[in-house]
């Protein structure tokens, strides 16, 4: 392990972060907007000093700050109060080790003596009378001055970073910013650079200069020439004509492009492509040389066989390297391993599942791991008995709300009445918010017990009825419905309340797709209304 921990102040959407990293490979899981993008980016800006591919000090922006502090910000200098402006600060804690040594002290944000290194975005105080003259008028005020900042790159022994003197080093791959759609790819010049002599390479050269120059001796080409230089007046006085550029600086092997089975790279489908990308982003000499590796959703446009293969490769390429990976797939966490995960929820809050109770973490480890994903990707999420149950709440909502919940970010998951507590155990450890959706099963006491250490987390609702007469779903709605509506609804001729009770719990997922599909309104039970609201 290189990296520990970081703490993230005020960048982006972290306001205050504080994360430690597991072990040597890292797998973030969390929901659009949780930050999992920033995360890398920002381990990558502290290990670099860079931002999209350049020096901070060029890509200073307002929109580099958290909103929220930047708007406590302006409202503070609108109420005339004395305010200091807002800053960035971006640590790393390192591994104490004789490589990391002279980076080892208490210039950090906890003073404790630690190897490490931070970045921090302040203001200057050489631009004090600019900033006094814009902040005279705060009403018109709307972001941070940035151009009167400056960037601070120090270890947290005092010291000036620079790339130079960083021995670490790290690559960050997100193959939608690897771009091979012309010239030479990483591959294809280290194909030429192992396979071809120098003395090839120059014939290869010379060949290539006199095709290009022979591209001029084309009858198109003369004719298209000659008309050219016959309308010369129309542009100067010299001849102007047309051909490829000979020069030495368009040498022959910038010119190669990639094919797989005669296809060219850009034709070829998005997931070939992908890979590929991955694989050559892996293969340059950076990324071999690298102690850090983040890589950005490496499943993108992939089926599962490849994303197997791939995941493989790069758990074999970076073996012997810190490996810190974002993603949205299940399958990825299920190839890497739930014991390497770390939940991010939208609150940024965090969890890995060694942080959970022994029999909650086993639980996960051997379940396949879909629904622990959805649970924490979910802005919402209501958890439900089985089918017929996730049926009927996605046909109360959608009769309430006329949308399906998923489409106001709300995720129905369907679990066994004993993992429950499982899933509320993760919920409760990163904020996220569950309602459960039970049967009273003919004994409310009993109910009410098994929940009970929930029952005061803000996050987490747990909604039953109290009628032990209708201990399940079906009974539920029965009393809630006439026996006519009902009849009509799921194509039966019951005579009697209890006959159509039992029918409907002997065919529990018919009924719910009846009632699903019904044109005519169903009275919701009021557990499951409160669920929904």
């Amino acid at each position: 392990m290189v990296i520990e921990r970081i703490i993230i102040k005020n960048y982006k959407s972290f306001k205050d972060f504080d994360l430690s990293f597991t072990n040597n490979c890292n797998v973030i899981v969390g929901n659009n907007e949780a930050g999992k993008s920033t995360l890398l980016e920002a381990i990558n800006l502290v290990l670099t000093g860079q931002l999209n591919g350049r020096s901070i000090s060029y890509e200073l922006s307002p929109f580099l700050f958290n909103k929220s502090v930047v708007d406590d910000y302006i409202e503070k200098l609108r109420t005339k109060e004395k305010v200091k402006p807002p800053e960035i600060l971006i640590e790393l804690y390192l591994q104490d080790s004789p490589e990391f040594a002279r980076f080892k002290g208490n210039n950090n944000s906890n003073r404790e003596n630690k190897v490490g290194l931070f970045i921090q975005i302040q203001f200057n105080p050489e631009y004090t009378d600019e900033y006094e003259i814009y902040i005279s008028n705060p009403d018109v005020i709307k972001t941070v001055p940035t151009e009167y900042f400056e960037v601070k790159w120090y270890s947290f022994a005092h010291n000036k970073i620079t790339c130079r003197s960083l021995p670490i080093k790290t690559t960050l791959v997100d193959t939608t910013s690897v771009r091979l759609n012309n010239g030479t790819d990483y591959y294809i010049q280290k194909a030429i650079d192992d396979i071809l002599n120098k003395k090839e390479r120059a014939e290869l050269s010379l060949f290539y200069r006199r095709l290009k120059e022979s591209f001029s001796e084309d009858p198109s080409i003369k004719t298209l020439n000659d008309r050219l230089r016959a309308n010369k007046n129309i542009f100067s006085h010299k001849d102007l004509t047309v051909s490829i550029d000979i020069s030495q600086k368009t040498n022959w092997d910038s010119s190669l492009t990639s094919y797989l089975d005669d296809i060219p790279f850009t034709y070829i489908g998005k997931g070939d492509q992908n890979v590929l990308k991955m694989i050559l982003a892996l293969e340059r000499k950076k990324a071999k040389e690298s102690n850090v590796i983040l890589i950005e959703e490496p499943e993108n446009h992939l089926s599962f066989s490849t994303m197997h293969m791939l995941i493989s490769m790069i758990s074999e390429k970076c073996s012997d390297k810190q490996l810190i990976i974002v993603t949205h797939n299940t399958f990825v966490l299920n190839k890497i391993g739930l014991e390497k995960l770390i939940l991010l929820s939208v609150e940024k809050k965090w969890t890995t599942l060694k942080d959970l109770l022994e029999t909650t973490y086993e639980y996960f480890r051997k379940l396949p791991g879909y629904d622990t994903l959805r649970l924490v990707v979910a802005r919402k999420c209501i958890l439900v008995e089985g089918p017929s149950d996730e049926l009927f709440i996605q046909k109360a909502y959608m009769q309430k709300h006329n949308k399906l919940p998923i489409e106001n970010g709300i995720d129905i998951i369907s679990v066994r009445g004993l993992s429950f507590k499982r899933f509320l155990d993760i919920a409760k450890a990163l904020g996220n918010s569950v309602t459960v959706v039970t049967d009273n099963d003919g004994d409310v006491t009993k109910v009410s017990k098994k929940f009970e250490d929930y029952n005061n987390i803000p996050n987490i609702k747990i909604c039953f009825d109290g009628d032990e007469t209708a201990p399940t779903l079906e009974p539920q709605i029965v009393k809630y419905n006439s026996l006519d509506l009902l009849n009509r609804v799921l194509k039966t001729a019951h005579s009697s309340v209890d006959e159509l009770s039992k029918y409907m719990v002997a065919n529990k997922t018919d009924c719910a797709l009846r009632l699903f599909d019904a044109s005519e309104p169903i009275i919701i039970p009021n557990y499951i209304q409160d669920a929904i609201e």
